[in-house]
């Protein structure tokens, strides 16, 4: 399903090139369950953004589900995203004033689907992640956890291939990062893909597949 084949990625400020991914050759299969990992600094979320189509590399080839992506314009990138990659990031990014129900049926209001289909899908998806009783409630008026279940619900709304999580217990204390992993497991159990950036050990054991950056680099690539 994703394939990276000697990607590089360089950033240029004036005369000074910063080198953040350094020819990387990743494959992953479809439904595996892959945590990669790695300290600040070591290029785990400029391979994210690659591999989520919001950034291009500077040389290599990245395929996606069979189909070259590495020179797609902007409005392609936006369309392979919209379709095939659900994105759950640490900061949650939902509307604070809006509720959990409109927070998830957003997607696929955007997608053109009618609105009693995406109202009840939006129900079956909280009530997936266990919050069948909050779902009128606004963001700003759940935990930390519970935003996050939110934005797992809203990042599968539309039945995406892929899921993309970017250090998504970066901001939970260790109650609610078991909650999310749980979650995390049985969607990759109803065969999901997930791809999961984190710089902790204990999140990325929940991993079939640990991939370890350092320096830009791949310095392991084990079964977990």
């Amino acid at each position: 399903m994703i394939k990276a084949i000697h990607l590089s990625k360089i950033y240029k400020n004036d005369s000074v090139e910063t080198v953040a991914l350094d020819d990387v050759s990743l494959s992953i299969s479809e439904g595996e369950f892959i945590a990669i990992i790695g300290p600040s600094g070591s290029g785990k979320s400029t391979l994210m953004h690659i591999l989520g189509a919001l950034d291009i590399p500077t040389s290599g080839t990245y395929i996606l589900d069979g189909q070259d992506i590495s020179k797609l314009s902007d409005d392609e990138l936006a369309d392979i995203r919209n379709k095939k990659i659900g994105f759950v990031f640490q900061a949650y990014n939902l509307l604070s004033r809006t509720t959990a129900l409109k927070n998830v049926a957003l997607p696929m209001y955007f997608a053109g689907v009618p609105k009693k289909e995406r109202i009840d899908k939006a129900k079956k998806f909280l009530a997936m992640v266990g919050l069948e009783d909050r779902m009128d409630h606004t963001s700003s008026q759940l935990s930390g956890g519970e935003q996050q279940r939110v934005a797992i619900a809203r990042a599968i709304s539309l039945d995406p291939k892929i899921l993309l999580a970017d250090e998504p217990t970066g901001n939970l204390a260790t109650v609610q990062s078991l909650e999310i992993m749980k979650i995390f497991t049985q969607l990759n159990k109803q065969g999901h893909t997930i791809v999961m950036i984190t710089h902790e050990s204990s999140v990325a054991k929940f991993a079939k597949r640990i991939v370890s950056l350092r320096d830009g680099k791949i310095v392991k690539d084990k079964k977990n």
